[in-house]
């Protein structure tokens, strides 16, 4: 156990000494290595000293070759920038009219090198290049200008063709005033109604078409498109309206009237649209064009009405009316009239507008009662051409009632309201009245017991009242039906060829001439018949019964020859 015990102190002591010996070993080489690493940062300091100028020739080589790269970087910029300005420069000089879109595009790619060497001042040459580059700038500019001058010249001129030629397949001609007065009327009036069909097309399509077009090209530039709409549509605006200037200058007659008022009716209809489709101060002359042939329209029309009113009243005409009935001139009057008043709104527009400020309808219903009384004043003076006093106050009769007839049927009764109408019923009343008095007075004195008495004479006689008196002398009795008998024959002869067109007052007529006629007829024919009925010629004096005059009365005003009564 002794011997364990030593055995493992020495094998202990063993190691502990070679632990010292290693701890040793260890400090030499430490202190070795100390040695060397101070001989190490001796060598390496001195090493540092010698190394540093290098040190500082690599850091400026190196910030040299940094340089350079920008340097080359920026040289390759430029020469970019030199090499964009070259070819843009080609295409500019070239100039638009091949390739538009390519020289547009060259114009963009020279602003950019504008700002380029703008922003690169430190280029020494910039400020020649910069010279350069707006030179050539100004140049494109110039030719671009030039260019666009030409296409719109091109435009105007292709567009304005296509406008016309337009108007001329629709068939519209641009006539003079002296091409206007040598048409035959018929011609002219198909003329002016195609005329206002081909300014509805002209406004409402051709023009609004080009309208729309012109806006379309030069959107955002108002100026611009009105000024080119107006050289446009210029020829064939004035190729429209100097038809219509030539109308309305031409020799005025009451048939271009109603033509007048169609005319003004579509200019004042087109005025709104041609106001917007003409707008702008480029289209001011087309406008002022439009309104001036609406306002000389309204003014002929005006002028037109004058002269009708003035031609009605001196209307010297020599058709002859034999029969009474209503004269052609009155027929045409109150046609004339009766149209008027289809164009009656037309006419308060035309009134309201260029009149002298009255109310329209006051004014319309003077034109109208104007027109009216020049009628009356001329048939008046043609009512003094016949011979017969009796035929004057039928002829009148006749017209005036035509004249109330008319107006009791149409809107002109509104208008001229009815005082007017009763006034002139009242007119027709006292020519009938008159017509009787003169036309049967004479023959009705012939039925009248005045006359037949006698105080003793020769000669056989009847009373008054039928019976035998002596009072009334055979041979006057036998006078005054001889004598009736005569006047109705002729009475009859002329006035069944005399006419009262109007079935209502042609009966009236009659009614009122055999009121006044059978009575006294069957009154004689009683009281004084019997002395002639007895005699073998009583057929001679006593022809017809009260029933005959009847009939024969009915024929009348019938506008028919007849040559003898017929029992």
């Amino acid at each position: 156990m002794a011997m364990g015990v030593e055995s493992r102190m020495d094998l202990l002591s063993e190691r502990a000494l070679m632990m010292r010996e290693s701890l040793q070993r260890s400090q030499t080489i430490t202190d070795n290595v100390v040695s060397i690493l101070g001989s190490f940062d001796s060598r390496l300091s001195a090493l540092e000293t010698a190394m540093r100028p290098t040190q500082i020739r690599t850091h400026s080589i190196r910030k040299a070759h940094e340089n350079i790269d920008r340097t080359l970087k920026s040289a390759e910029g430029i020469l970019a920038q030199f090499d964009l300005l070259r070819q843009a420069e080609t295409k500019i000089l070239k100039g638009p009219h091949e390739d538009l879109e390519s020289y547009l595009d060259a114009i963009a790619q020279l602003r950019k090198s504008i700002r380029y060497f703008s922003s690169n001042k430190t280029f020494k040459s910039s400020d020649g290049v910069l010279n350069h580059a707006n030179g050539l700038l100004a140049k494109a500019q110039s030719k671009l200008e030039e260019e666009f001058k030409q296409l719109l010249a091109s435009y105007r001129e292709t567009r304005s063709t296509v406008l016309e030629e337009s108007l001329r397949k629709l068939g519209v001609e641009k006539l003079s005033k002296e091409d206007v007065q040598r048409m035959q009327w018929e011609v002219l009036e198909a003329k002016i109604g195609n005329w206002i069909h081909f300014m509805r097309i002209a406004v409402k399509l051709l023009f609004a078409g080009e309208r729309k077009v012109c806006d379309q090209i030069f959107g955002g530039f108002d100026s611009l498109s009105d000024q080119c709409f107006a050289d446009v549509t210029a020829n064939s605006v004035s190729m429209l309206l100097s038809f219509g200037d030539a109308i309305a200058r031409s020799k005025r007659s009451p048939e271009k009237l109603f033509v007048l008022l169609d005319m003004y009716e579509i200019m004042r209809e087109l005025h709104s649209e041609m106001e917007a489709i003409f707008k702008g101060k480029a289209c001011v002359e087309i406008r002022d064009s439009a309104m001036g042939l609406t306002k000389r329209l309204a003014q002929t029309a005006q002028e037109t009405f004058g002269d009708f009113e003035e031609a009605v009243e001196k209307d010297a005409t020599k058709t002859a009316v034999l029969d009474g009935t209503v004269h052609p001139l009155t027929s045409y009057v109150i046609n004339y009239v009766k149209f008027l008043f289809d164009y009656q709104s037309t006419l308060k527009q035309l009134f309201q507008e260029y009149g002298n400020g009255d109310d329209s309808n006051s004014q319309l219903a003077s034109v109208t009662m104007r027109i009216m009384q020049a009628l009356q004043n001329n048939l008046d003076g043609k009512s003094k051409q016949y011979r017969d006093p009796a035929l004057t106050h039928l002829f009148l009769m006749n017209n005036i009632h035509y004249m109330v007839r008319s107006v009791r049927r149409s809107e002109a009764k509104d208008l001229l309201g009815d005082d007017w109408v009763q006034r002139h019923r009242r007119i027709v009343q006292q020519h009938a009245n008159q017509y009787k008095r003169i036309a049967w007075t004479k023959i009705l004195q012939c039925l009248s017991a005045q006359g037949l008495t006698s105080s003793g004479g020769g000669g056989s006689s009847v009373g008054g009242d039928g019976g035998n008196s002596s009072g009334a002398s055979r041979g006057l009795i036998k006078e005054r039906f001889k004598m009736f008998n005569m006047q109705f024959e002729e009475l009859h002869q002329r006035q069944s060829q005399w006419t009262v067109p109007d079935t209502e007052l042609r009966e009236s007529l009659r009614l009122a001439v055999a009121e006044v006629l059978l009575p006294a007829y069957r009154s004689f024919a009683k009281r004084f018949g019997p002395l002639v009925e007895s005699g073998k010629t009583s057929q001679k004096y006593i022809r017809y019964t009260a029933e005959d005059l009847e009939r024969l009365l009915g024929e009348f005003f019938e506008g028919k020859t007849v040559t003898e009564p017929k029992r």
